[in-house]
């Protein structure tokens, strides 16, 4: 695997057959996301079916995400569109009562009147309508409508710089979070994440259901922002979900921020994914614009972990040739070297130091491969956010789940591999495998470094081998 930087793609009805979930794994597909906004139960438990035969067929670790849906506000259903134009007047109002004026639809957050204040900006449908907010009572609110446009049922509305008080799960996302559990999810993400509490009350919920997921948080408003080093800490994975928090944010300011987020992750030992519109044009066009090629080169260049494809691959023209455009960009911006967020990686304690020795180590030998013992896959992934310079990064570990969730992480191949009482047999099993592989040669040296404990090796260790 000569590509570092990992991907994840949507599944929806463009992608949705056995025959296409193969193709997009042969095509570079290392993680396959079921967004729940949008997937009935039935089909979200065949569809993890289905990644787990086609992923067993080639011999590959693929992980699945389920993305909750979260607390968003939305509209309510419509019997026609609305035909905006400038100046018209909308009400948005509780389910319980009735319209006051004829442009008028309900909203699914009843406290929504008790968050905002005239003057407050309201964004509809991923700002396709700007919106100002006129009159507040204690049932409805009253918009002046700035930008025309059409207004569907169920769009959804953002409230820049409001804090709302939401809840960090709804009674949805406990139904979703159960099916996640129940078809045994690799990750589970959760949207609208604004502070570590929600973090943690969703890795709760999920352990009170015997889940082993690890746990993405999406940065998708401004609190989030604020909160961000406390949500980094808690977090398993950080999704920068550059949607919501393009419409939350200043737009000129959303890709100081991105970096900013993607170095703070590297700086405190979180994964971190970059999402939303890398390839926005290729839904209906065969061939990424020049400015979305640039956008999958800064966030390859800036080293995240995982980039992510939505619309692209779960309703376009042409997954094929989206999941294709990103693995051409990523690998040929690799070729060119990183930023290097990786040295700046805080030390906090013994395994984070023996894998930055590692890493040392490994850079200043050429040709050198990389092989990480792990049980859990947590050495592994602090080694990773080191970036080592080497493309022969591996990990060996006895458990599926555990190489399923390496697949997200940038320059990692996972093997499983039983591991044996003695270490040596264990080191000779695994350079074996690579060598059956064509992935060593004799004599190729090998950095090797265990958390794992033996007779002879001990935790937190580090053995230069020669193949």
């Amino acid at each position: 695997m000569s590509r570092k930087t990992k991907l994840i793609v949507t599944l929806g009805p463009a992608t949705e057959t056995p025959e296409m979930i193969g193709k997009l794994i042969d095509g570079g597909a290392n993680v396959i996301r079921l967004n729940m906004s949008h997937a009935p139960h039935e089909w979200a438990a065949e569809m993890t079916r289905r990644v787990r035969r086609e992923s067993e067929k080639r011999d590959a670790h693929i992980a699945v995400l389920f993305d909750l849906t979260g607390p968003s506000i939305r509209t309510g259903d419509l019997a026609e569109n609305f035909d905006l134009k400038e100046g018209d007047k909308v009400e948005f109002r509780r389910a319980d009562v009735e319209p006051s004026i004829p442009l008028s639809t309900t909203v699914n957050y009843p406290g929504l009147m008790g968050d905002v204040t005239e003057g407050n900006t309201l964004v509809v449908d991923n700002g396709a309508l700007l919106m100002l907010i006129e009159r507040v009572a204690d049932d409805r609110i009253i918009c002046d409508v700035r930008t025309p446009g059409t207004m569907g049922s169920r769009r959804h509305i953002n409230l820049p710089g409001v804090r709302l008080n939401l809840p960090a799960l709804t009674e949805k996302d406990h139904k979703d979070l159960a099916l996640a559990v129940e078809c045994g999810a690799d990750y589970i993400a959760g949207s609208f994440v604004r502070d570590a509490a929600h973090v943690r009350e969703l890795r709760e919920a999920m352990e009170a259901l015997e889940g082993e997921a690890q746990i993405v948080a999406k940065v998708e408003d401004q609190e989030a922002v604020r909160n961000i080093d406390a949500i980094i800490k808690i977090s398993d994975v950080i999704m920068i979900a550059r949607g919501d928090l393009g419409i939350e944010v200043d737009f000129e300011d959303l890709p100081i921020l991105q970096r900013r987020i993607v170095k703070r992750c590297h700086e405190l030992g979180t994964r971190v994914i970059v999402a939303t519109q890398l390839l926005e044009s290729m839904i209906t066009n065969p061939t990424p614009t020049r400015a979305e090629v640039t956008d999958v080169m800064n966030a390859a260049y800036e080293e995240a972990d995982s980039l992510m494809l939505s619309g692209e691959t779960s309703v376009g023209r042409y997954p094929e040739r989206c999941v294709d455009a990103i693995v051409k960009i990523a690998s040929r911006i690799e070729r060119s070297g990183g930023h290097g967020f990786g040295a700046n990686v805080i030390l906090r304690d013994e395994r984070q130091k023996t894998a930055r020795a590692a890493v040392t180590l490994a850079d200043s030998l050429p040709d050198a491969r990389f092989i990480v013992l792990t049980r859990r896959g947590v050495l592994a992934n602090h080694i990773a956010l080191m970036r080592p310079r080497t493309n022969a990064f591996y990990a060996f570990t006895p458990k599926e789940t555990v190489c399923r969730q390496l697949s997200l992480t940038r320059g990692i191949r996972a093997f499983r591999l039983g591991f044996s009482t003695n270490i040596e047999e264990t080191i000779e099993r695994a350079t074996e495998e690579l060598r059956k592989l064509d992935l060593v040669k004799p004599g190729t040296p090998i950095v090797i470094v265990s958390d794992i404990l033996s007779d002879h090796f001990a935790a937190n260790s580090i053995l230069l081998h020669h193949a």
